[in-house]
């Protein structure tokens, strides 16, 4: 049997629909506004902190089954866009605080030095104990301009490899975080009446810290990448993995996801399963033999979980590439079968960055 499948696409038929929740709310219970995930009342009740219900509605924290608060950074998208909004608003005046709104709506408060059309902005690592971007500087430089661009300077990669977020030979800057960076700054224009501005966004140490990302591996050539489909930077500390875990172990139907591709498609193929963000640590999976286990995401983590060799000798430099462009290469097709080895009786389900199913194996 061929485990790859035809591509069947499946964003058409969702885009204007919204994810749909793990269950619906228990009475005294929140959701959280970034992930959508009905937090059950016994996680709140075991909380000591009383602000624990507005500090998850504000987005910034996430809730352990525990009731231990932890603190969610910012992207690097957010970052950028608001030293490319205060860059702006400087031109009129010194900024030190600035207010954007990230792509799941929730607007954050970042501070900022900013001044004469120059702005530093330092990202916000949050609880993330692994964030080699925490504290990181993103400085902007805006003038005037008859028309709005936004050029991306020295720190920020460039593409090299085919099947990533944007075209080859184009900055590192994700849709998501380009829109919301371009919403910052036409919101700057607004209220400094100017008809448009001319925006040089840079990363100074962004070439030193890439080597430390998987830029280097991904394609992605000469600086970091600014990126964010939340705007939201989760807190992977060992805590909250093994409190994923138990989630995971809980469920009868369940669906471990990489990333937030995977997230969103997984609750909109999967409504009847419970889905859970576990990022890169699918060595901590482990489902039980009574459950009805999916794994579902882009293909590079699975893969390269599955098979760590998968790119070597092919000529391809990333995983993404490679599945774009052969998507029934037989490394492909091995590394899908040394993953079900792994997970034998779960169903792994590829997806492409669009929303189709690039391979489904039962």
């Amino acid at each position: 049997m061929n485990p790859v499948r035809d591509p069947v696409t499946v964003r058409d038929q969702v885009l204007d629909s919204q994810p749909v929740k793990d269950s619906d709310p228990a009475e005294g219970s929140e959701t959280d506004p970034v992930t959508g995930f009905a937090i059950p009342a016994s996680w709140l009740r075991l909380s000591p902190d009383p602000e624990a219900r507005e500090k998850i509605k504000s987005g910034r924290w996430a809730i352990l089954s525990s009731g231990l608060l932890c603190r969610r950074g910012l992207t690097t998208g957010t970052t950028a866009a608001a030293a490319c909004k205060a860059a702006v608003l400087s031109l009129k005046g010194t900024v030190k605080s600035i207010e954007v709104t990230t792509p799941v709506g929730i607007c954050v408060s970042l501070p900022v030095v900013a001044d004469r059309g120059f702005c530093l902005a330092i990202k916000d690592g949050g609880d993330h104990k692994f964030d080699v971007t925490a504290g990181l500087e993103i400085a902007a430089s805006a003038r005037p301009a008859e028309e709005t661009a936004l050029v991306a300077g020295k720190g920020i990669g460039k593409i090299v490899g085919r099947g990533l977020c944007d075209e080859v030979g184009r900055p590192a800057i994700s849709p998501s975080a380009r829109k919301q960076i371009m919403r910052a700054i036409s919101q700057a224009l607004q209220e400094t009446e100017l008809s448009g501005a001319s925006i040089e966004l840079t990363v100074p140490r962004g070439e030193e810290l890439a080597g430390q990302t998987l830029n280097p591996r991904l394609g992605i050539v000469g600086g970091i990448s600014i990126l964010g489909s939340t705007g939201f930077v989760e807190p992977w500390n060992d805590h909250f993995i093994e409190d994923r875990s138990l989630e995971l172990r809980q469920a009868k139907r369940v669906v471990a996801t990489t990333g937030r591709v995977g997230l969103k498609m997984s609750r909109m193929l999967f409504p009847d399963h419970k889905v859970v963000l576990m990022g890169s640590q699918l060595d901590r999976l482990d489902f039980g033999p009574d459950q009805e286990s999916i794994l579902c995401g882009l293909p590079a983590l699975i893969l390269k979980w599955a098979w760590p060799g998968l790119l070597e000798n092919t000529g391809y430099n990333t995983v993404a590439e490679m599945a774009e462009n052969e998507p029934q290469h037989s490394n492909i097709i091995r590394a899908l079968k040394m993953a079900k080895e792994k997970l034998p009786r779960t169903r792994i389900v590829l997806l492409g960055r669009d929303g189709s199913i690039l391979a489904d194996v039962p």
